[in-house]
């Protein structure tokens, strides 16, 4: 099963349905998908997009979230719904939004990525946007680019064979 996630105007697919940070052979999740969202499908009833996050606001302050639920009493908000999850500080700003599209959005994303989806066939498309902080790494995801720490990426569609990874020096698919 593969997972596209769209972060930015970039879109990753991989076959895994986590985003790890680190380098060489340490590698830590910080977002894991656990379930997603099936909409007309048999065993639709009751499914929605569930996670695990692991991240700290751009203040340093700790995110941690097992199936949807806050682990820490840390000052931030969790508004789930069956395809998103939106946690956000107390004031209302967003630190992490992911949002399982369903079909008719993925496909009205540009072409070169429409084009991969048709190809490989991810079994959902996760739109992560925010401005988070992981380990060392400054993530801010935005409509137009990814940026993590000073590494962009646009309008880009991506093929891995592994997890998708984020290093300081940027994506490793």
């Amino acid at each position: 099963m593969k997972y596209a996630f769209v972060i930015g105007s970039s879109a990753f697919i991989v076959p895994g349905k986590t985003i790890s940070y680190g380098s060489d052979n340490n590698w830590k999740h910080f977002l894991k998908i656990n379930s997603i969202y099936h909409d007309g499908t048999g065993d639709a009833e009751g499914s929605q997009l569930n996670i695990d996050l692991d991240i700290k606001d751009i203040d340093g302050t700790p995110v941690v979230i097992l199936a949807n639920k806050p682990v820490t009493g840390s000052p931030y908000a969790i508004k789930t719904t069956r395809d998103s999850v939106m946690v956000s500080r107390l004031d209302g700003t967003t630190i992490v939004h992911i949002h399982q599209l369903d079909d008719d959005s993925a496909m009205s994303l540009e072409h070169n990525i429409v084009a991969e989806f048709e190809v490989h066939a991810p079994l959902a498309v996760i739109r992560i946007t925010g401005e988070f902080l992981v380990d060392s790494l400054h993530i801010r995801a935005e409509n137009e680019k990814l940026l993590i720490n000073n590494n962009g990426y646009a309008t880009a569609a991506m093929i891995g064979h592994s997890d998708l990874k984020f290093t300081a020096a940027g994506v490793v698919l």
